[in-house]
C-alpha cells in the first residue's frame, strides 16, 4: 500500500506549478471583405512551450513558429500573406502577434488555427470573429476541432453542446487537474472510516457547487491567480492536518503553518510576491486555529464538514475558471450547471472509489504496512507538492 501511495505522490510531484491552469490561447479574427485581420495573444507560459530550454522565444522565433499553423482559406483555395507577419505590444505576461490575409474571394471563408496542439493536446484556443455584418462570434478550437467555417459560424462554442457534453467537461476537469486530485488523496488519507469520508465528500460537494453556480451566473467574479494559489493551499493544509493528527503536536504545525502564511504577507508589504497581504494574513489566522482545533477535536467528522465545505468553495471557483472563458449560452446555463458539476461529482467519486478500493484490495491481499507509516509519508508528500505550487503561484 505504501508503494501505490508513494507512487502516486510522486506522480502527481512531476506536475509544474500551474498544474490547475489549463493551456489556452486567444484568437482575435476581423473578416473585411476578401480581407482577415488575425490577433494571437497568449499568455508568457504558453510561448515558452516552443522553446526546447524553457526560455522565452524571441519575436522571429514565435512569428516562425505560428506563422505555419495559423491562416484562411478561402474554398480550396489559401489566402496569402499580405504583410509580413509582426509582434506588437501586449499587457504583462503576455505575447501579441498579428498577421493579415487576402483572400480571392470572399465567400466560403475557413480560418484556421493548429498552433499549440502537438504539445499539449488538451491546448484550447478561445477564438472570437468579427463577421463583415459587425456581429461577433465567439468559438473554441480544441486539437479534434482546429477549423472554423464562416458560414456555420453562428454562435458559441457550447450552444450546440448538449447535457452529456457538459458532464464530459467536469470528469474530464477532475482527471486532468492534478492539484484537485491531490487534495482527493489528502481527504481519503485523513478519513480512517467510511462515515468520515462521507462527511468530508459532502461538505466538499456543497462548497464547490455553491461558488461554481455563483461564479458561472456572474454573482461573483474571483480572480484566477489567488483562486489557483489557494487551492494550491488547500492540498497543503490537509497534508499537514493529516500529520497534526498522526503526531499529535498540532499546536507547533499551526504556529509554523499560520507563521509563514503571515511572513508571506509582510513580505508582499516590501513588493515581494502577488497574492494581497490581508488575503495572506486571513489564509495564516485560518490555517493555524483549523490546525489547532482538528488535532484536539476526539471525532474531528463533523468540524471537517465544516472545513472541506470551505475548501470546496474555494475548488469551485477552481472548477469554474474553465467555462468563465468560454462563451456561455444563457439559454443553456442551468443544463450546464447540473451537468458540469454531476461530471465533477463522476470524477471525483471515481478518483476516491479507486484509492478506497486500492487500500481494500492491499490490505485482503496482506500487503498493507501500519497506517501510520503509510500516513506520515503520503502527507509529506502532499506537504511538498502543496507548498511547492502554492509558492509557485504567489511568487
Amino acid at each position: 500500500m505504501i508503494r501505490f501511495l508513494a507512487l502516486l505522490v510522486a506522480l502527481l510531484a512531476l506536475a509544474p506549478a500551474g498544474a490547475h491552469t489549463r493551456s489556452e490561447s486567444h484568437t482575435s479574427w476581423l473578416v473585411d471583405g476578401s480581407s482577415v485581420h488575425l490577433t494571437v495573444s497568449l499568455p508568457d507560459a504558453e510561448a515558452r512551450r516552443i522553446t526546447h530550454d524553457g526560455r522565452p522565444p524571441n519575436d522571429p522565433q514565435l512569428i516562425s513558429y505560428l506563422a505555419p499553423k495559423v491562416g484562411v482559406a478561402s474554398g480550396d483555395a489559401p489566402c496569402t500573406s499580405a504583410i509580413k507577419p509582426r509582434a506588437v505590444a501586449a499587457a504583462s505576461g503576455y505575447r501579441r502577434v498579428e498577421f493579415l490575409f487576402a483572400c480571392p474571394s470572399a465567400k466560403a471563408l475557413v480560418l484556421r488555427f493548429a498552433a499549440f496542439f502537438e504539445l499539449v493536446p488538451t491546448h484550447v484556443d478561445l477564438a472570437q470573429i468579427q463577421t463583415p455584418s459587425g456581429d461577433f462570434v465567439e468559438q473554441v478550437l480544441t486539437s479534434d476541432q482546429q477549423t472554423i467555417e464562416m458560414d456555420g459560424a453562428n454562435g458559441s462554442g457550447l450552444e450546440s453542446a448538449g447535457f452529456l457534453t457538459f458532464v464530459k467537461m467536469g470528469v474530464m476537469h477532475i482527471f486532468t487537474g492534478v492539484d484537485h486530485m491531490s487534495f482527493l488523496l489528502g481527504l481519503v488519507l485523513i478519513s480512517r472510516r467510511f462515515r468520515d469520508l462521507a462527511f468530508v465528500i459532502t461538505g466538499f460537494t456543497l462548497g464547490h457547487s455553491l461558488t461554481l453556480a455563483l461564479a458561472v451566473t456572474g454573482v461573483i467574479r474571483p480572480h484566477a491567480e489567488f483562486i489557483d494559489a489557494l487551492v494550491a493551499l488547500t492540498i497543503a493544509l490537509i497534508g499537514v492536518e493529516n500529520i497534526a493528527v498522526q503526531a499529535r503536536r498540532p499546536g507547533l504545525l499551526a504556529l509554523w503553518t499560520g507563521g509563514v502564511l503571515v511572513a508571506m504577507a509582510a513580505l508582499r508589504l516590501g513588493g515581494i510576491g502577488l497574492l494581497p497581504p490581508l488575503l495572506l494574513i486571513g489564509a495564516g489566522l485560518f490555517s493555524a486555529n483549523y490546525l489547532m482545533v482538528s488535532g484536539h477535536v476526539r471525532d474531528a467528522g463533523r468540524l471537517r464538514l465544516v472545513v472541506t465545505l470551505i475548501f470546496g468553495l474555494i475548488h469551485g471557483f477552481g472548477f469554474a475558471a474553465d467555462l468563465l472563458n468560454e462563451a456561455i449560452p444563457r439559454a443553456q446555463l442551468a443544463e450546464l450547471l447540473v451537468g458540469f458539476n454531476l461530471g465533477v461529482e463522476i470524477g471525483q467519486l471515481t478518483v476516491v472509489s479507486v484509492l478506497s478500493g486500492s487500500v481494500v484490495l492491499l490490505r485482503r491481499m496482506k500487503l498493507t504496512l501500519p497506517r501510520p507509516m503509510v500516513v506520515d509519508v503520503c502527507a509529506a508528500g502532499l506537504v511538498a507538492i502543496g507548498t511547492y505550487w502554492f509558492v509557485g503561484r504567489s511568487f
